[in-house]
């Protein structure tokens, strides 16, 4: 596999490596970084193992841009099985002494990470191939892929109990759903696209979260449940409906075995009145402040950002931000349906009401 940065010189032995006590390090040395943050880092400074909050197993197919990077440069990835909510939370309580190199997750949450003197600036190589919109100019945070909320389903359930497939919220409030729905609480980046595509489609907006949690109450007296574990349930048919992104839906269809393909369905929905309630999310990621480090922090960015990297989140139908630079594969869902249900915010008001609206909904839902 041909790494993304351009390794400079090999200038001294593994055994030199080793004893520095860098175990990834193999005396390299690459250049990253993009313009004024172009630099030369050394291999021998790597670590055994880079913590980066949110690059987890199960979850937009980091376990292979993990492997990869580590074939390529010697340096493993911690599996970091945490929300976006949670990694910000883990940072306030750590901000003395940073336990991870950098954050990855909701775009909005690295803002908020950004605002609060969590991050350093660090432009990745690649960077200017991300839209405007969806980056810092000071080159704190970096979106690298999208998502839409979407529900997923199973087909053959929803015919056993002569269902149709959902085309709006609406159709979610049937008994027959309602009973064995498994969604996220809004603490999550996920759970909170999910909450705004909901309240939307009813009418909301975020000074105004009365449909959403009005929905959230109805839906839990009808036995749905908010619940982070739900994937292997909803293989079993212990779960027939659950509400994430729409790449989720994909991967879980066209790449598992333990249901088969015909028998899942994934759907975007509308709302009320033509409103539309499939709320479009980036997720990005940032160099922390004080980052244990920052050198194989760096050039993880840069993979990531490649167009290597970015062709393994479309493998698992995930949207790269440099998706304009790829070949979508066909079995993405039509781009009509996105047309019909597909909507942005203003995603730097969201960063200044994420956490009242988290507050807003959790607590008047009673989740």
């Amino acid at each position: 596999m041909a790494g993304l940065a351009g390794c400079l010189t090999t200038s001294s032995s593994e055994s030199d490596a080793d004893s520095t006590g860098s175990g990834g390090g193999d005396g390299e040395t690459y250049e990253v970084g993009y313009q004024d943050f172009q630099t030369n880092i050394e291999a021998t400074a790597f670590p055994d193992m880079l913590y980066f909050y949110c690059v987890q197993s199960g979850w937009m197919n980091w376990p292979s841009l993990m492997q990869s990077f580590e074939d390529s440069y010697g340096v493993a990835v911690h599996d970091d099985d945490r929300s976006s909510g949670e990694a910000l939370q883990h940072m306030r309580s750590h901000s003395n002494n940073m336990t991870h190199s950098g954050y990855n997750g909701g775009y909005t949450y690295g803002i908020v990470a950004r605002n609060e003197g969590f991050t350093q600036a660090y432009k990745p190589k690649g960077w200017d191939k991300v839209p405007d919109s969806l980056k810092t100019d000071d080159g704190h945070v970096t979106a690298t892929r999208r998502v839409t909320t979407a529900v997923t389903y199973r087909k053959d359930i929803y015919e056993e109990r002569g269902l149709d497939e959902p085309t709006t919220w609406e159709d979610l409030l049937q008994p027959e759903i309602m009973q064995d729905l498994a969604l996220q609480t809004p603490q999550a980046a996920v759970g909170l696209a999910a909450a705004l595509s909901v309240n939307n489609a009813h009418g909301g907006s975020m000074d105004d979260l009365q449909p959403v949690i009005d929905y959230y109450e109805r839906i839990q007296e009808g036995g749905a449940e908010f619940t982070d574990n739900f994937l292997a349930q909803f293989s079993r048919g212990e779960y027939a409906t659950f509400i994430r992104y729409d790449y989720s839906g994909l991967d879980l269809k066209y790449n598992n075995d333990e249901v088969a393909e015909e028998n899942v369905g994934v759907a975007l929905l509308g709302g009320e009145n033509g409103n539309k309630g499939a709320l479009n999310m980036p997720y990005g990621y940032a160099l922390l402040e004080g980052a244990p480090n920052p050198a194989a922090g760096k050039l993880f960015m840069d993979y990531v950002l490649s167009l290597e990297g970015q062709q393994q989140f479309l493998d698992a139908y995930v949207r790269p931000i440099r998706s304009s630079e790829l070949e979508l594969p066909d079995e993405f869902i039509d781009p009509s349906e996105y047309d019909r249900t597909e909507f942005q915010v203003d995603y730097g008001q969201l960063v200044e009401k994420q956490e009242d609206i988290i507050r807003e909904i959790t607590r008047g839902a009673n989740i």
